[in-house]
């Protein structure tokens, strides 16, 4: 058996109205490789463009591997390592109180992507001091406008 690969990953989305014009991005990082992933949408949300930039980032692995993803949103982090997303999903996409979860297909393939994937969720502030964060926010922003 082989070690897996280990994977940093760094997220973020930004959205101008919610909903409006939205960008994400995502900065993978294995050994010295630093990849640079990012996109938009004409009308979107934040937590949607959230989602994507998570959802982007995982699906570009080639094989298994032991990641730790850093995001900004509370939204992604705590869905995942609360597992309110397996909740939702069990319970029909309905959440605790009984309405619809939000930004179903996103979750699906985030809680597939994390089955196939050893994925560790790390919350990061936001605009704080964090180089990878700073760089995903302006990427994301840098897209966002590309749609204004």
């Amino acid at each position: 058996m082989y070690a897996k690969k280990e994977v940093t990953i760094y997220t973020d989305g930004a959205c101008s109205g919610n909903p409006g014009p939205g960008g994400w991005a995502a900065i993978l990082l294995y050994k010295k490789v630093e990849k640079i992933l990012s996109g938009g949408e004409e009308q979107t949300t934040n937590n949607r463009m959230e989602l994507t930039a998570a959802v982007s980032a995982l699906e570009c692995l080639k094989e298994p591997c032991v990641v730790e993803l850093y995001s900004d949103s509370k939204y992604l982090i705590d869905g995942m390592e609360k597992g309110w997303a397996e909740s939702w999903k069990r319970n029909g996409w309905k959440k605790a109180d009984k309405k619809p979860a939000l930004n179903t297909d996103l979750w699906d393939r985030l809680l597939l992507l994390t089955s196939q994937h050893e994925v560790r969720y790390h919350w990061v502030k936001g605009h704080d001091i964090n180089e990878y964060n700073n760089r995903c926010d302006t990427i994301a922003v840098s897209e966002r406008d590309k749609r204004i």
